[in-house]
């Protein structure tokens, strides 16, 4: 599948691999944390990303961790009720189509922003920032997580997985993929 940005008339001419960044799934089963990778096509798609974790065999909680071509990332919680999703910054489904889908979702309108001015335009996110509460990352503390603007979404990442203490078998699960 071609990545393509949102509003782009001509034909994707990049491909999947062109994205920077990285997907992956979380699990915590009998206390124990594990990351996987997720394929390349999550970073342009919302449902296969949705497709993929609903399809990974566990008995805890999975959650997806979407570093989109670090610009920004997405947290997905399938369950039975529906998908929880959280997007790190609203502004950037003007430019990408999985931040769209996101936002679509969550039945958000897109921003009204010129692509030109995006640099100039103060990100902010969408959805449910009470995503990992129930996993010990409560909302105000993801919340400080996201205004860290200086951070790049990688690392925002890993502020979370510090937070829930499974920092190393992310970063061990990133070494493999690299």
């Amino acid at each position: 599948m071609a990545a393509q940005r949102v509003g782009d008339k001509s034909p994707a001419v990049s491909s999947t691999e062109d994205f920077e960044g990285f997907a992956v799934a979380v699990t915590r089963e009998d206390g124990r944390w594990k990351c996987r990778a997720l394929s390349a096509s999550v970073l342009t798609s919302l449902d296969a990303a949705v497709t993929e974790l609903r399809e990974l065999r566990s008995s805890g909680a999975v959650f997806g961790l979407l570093n989109v071509d670090d610009e920004f990332f997405v947290i997905v919680r399938p369950a039975p009720a529906g998908t929880q999703l959280l997007l790190s910054d609203a502004t950037m489904a003007v430019d990408y189509d999985i931040a769209a889908d996101v936002l679509e979702a969550l039945n958000i309108d897109i921003p009204d922003i010129d692509p030109d001015e995006l640099d100039d335009v103060e990100p902010w996110e969408e959805g449910d920032v009470a995503i990992l509460a129930d996993m010990g990352l409560p909302e105000p503390v993801l919340t400080v997580i996201l205004s860290e603007t200086d951070l790049y979404p990688d690392e925002q990442i890993d502020e979370i997985a510090q937070r829930l203490g499974f920092d190393d078998v992310l970063s061990s699960t990133l070494d493999k993929m690299n």
